[in-house]
């Protein structure tokens, strides 16, 4: 009997661990006017979370999604500190303006509840050292998600150079990134109304797609930063983006490389591509699922080898099982990696640099 009762106490703790692990995250929504809350709820329809409270006060915007997503409006408070109440919660996910990622922080830190921000991280260099401050001071986990985080093409790149004698060191990295522009792609009316706010966005293009840039080339160069910033902005649609740029190329130089950032709502085609030449080839990322590897041959010639790659597995394909993860201890995140603060603290550097070499008209050095 004793050894009866100690294999299904045995028994019971596995489940009870499958359970921990596999049960939906309990996360709090603050804010519906970002274009990517959508991703919230079909992350809760496929069991990966389940969200305890909405913080939104847009009646027009709450009455929209509600309809779409048949939530309760006794989920919805108007502010995030209500939503406190509804029992518990483990992370609050971050769904409005950029601007309002320290508030979100200040809100949940002191309460031990984890954040997961859009990107970028923050507005500015200031609210990314207050959020970072707050986030060590109180032990949270504190992450920035972007799409192109889940590419399993830029994994596959990442790997592929830690070979050195595939492609050689690393020279030149261009990340691409952007699309014809919010109100051209027909971005809602209340996403448009922050995203295109210098105050409430940070700036235009130079934030909402230069981060990606920032983001990736910090992670391939393993958190080194760039030793300066050269950035130029433009004002290509006037009429559409009144307020803030619209076009950004950025120059990041390292001491044995060079980064080049091309951030636009004015490309023709959407598009998130990155390109890494080495001294031996090149890796090209040209979509989420595509990747071509060019070894070099004589003067202008190449051998190319083009690899079709499926989903990363679980939890590495998405962000809130990754966050769900990460809160239960299933996974720790290597320094520097894509989502960490470590990462996104240089971003915020490399973007307050190239604000302030495109407003200068000057190269920005940064400080070690």
């Amino acid at each position: 009997m004793r050894q009866i009762a100690s294999s299904l106490f045995f028994c019971f703790l596995i489940y009870s661990y499958s359970f921990c692990q596999e049960s939906p995250l309990k996360v709090g929504v603050d804010g519906l006017t970002h274009g990517h809350v959508h991703w919230v709820f079909q992350s809760q329809a496929r069991g990966d979370i389940e969200i305890v409270g909405i913080a939104e006060s847009n009646q027009a915007v709450i009455a929209k999604f509600a309809a779409q997503y048949g939530f309760s409006l006794a989920l919805v408070k108007p502010t995030l500190e209500e939503i406190f109440d509804h029992g518990e919660i483990e992370a609050v996910v971050a769904f409005g303006s950029i601007y309002r990622h320290l508030a979100v922080v200040q809100a949940c830190a002191p309460r031990k509840i984890h954040v997961m921000v859009e990107k970028p991280l923050a507005v500015s260099l200031a609210h990314a050292e207050e959020m970072q401050r707050l986030a060590k001071q109180h032990e949270i986990h504190l992450i920035t998600n972007y799409e192109t985080t889940w590419y399993p093409t830029h994994h596959e790149a990442f790997d592929l150079l830690q070979a050195d004698t595939l492609i050689g060191e690393i020279r030149k990295i261009i990340v691409r990134d952007g699309h014809r522009g919010p109100k051209k792609i027909g971005v809602s009316d209340e996403f448009l109304e922050w995203l295109t706010d210098p105050v409430l966005n940070g700036g235009g293009a130079i934030i909402d797609f230069g981060c990606y840039g920032a983001n990736l080339v910090t992670w391939l160069m393993k958190g080194k930063k760039p030793i300066s910033v050269t950035a130029v902005t433009q004002q290509l649609q006037k009429s559409n983006n009144p307020h803030v740029d619209d076009e950004a190329n950025i120059i990041l130089t390292y001491d044995d490389a060079v980064a080049i950032i091309q951030a636009s709502w004015n490309w023709p085609i959407g598009r998130k591509d990155l390109e890494i030449y080495g001294l031996l080839g090149t890796i090209i990322a040209d979509n989420r699922h595509q990747l071509r590897i060019r070894i070099a041959e004589g003067y202008d010639g190449y051998d190319e080898k083009t690899l079709q790659l499926e989903e990363r597995d679980p939890p590495y394909h998405d962000p809130f099982v990754f966050l769900r993860a990460l809160i239960r201890d299933d996974h720790q995140m290597p320094e520097y990696d894509l989502s960490s603060l470590e990462n996104n603290m240089v971003v915020m550097e490399i973007l307050e640099a190239a604000i302030r070499s495109a407003e200068s008209g000057r190269t920005v050095d940064l400080k070690k």
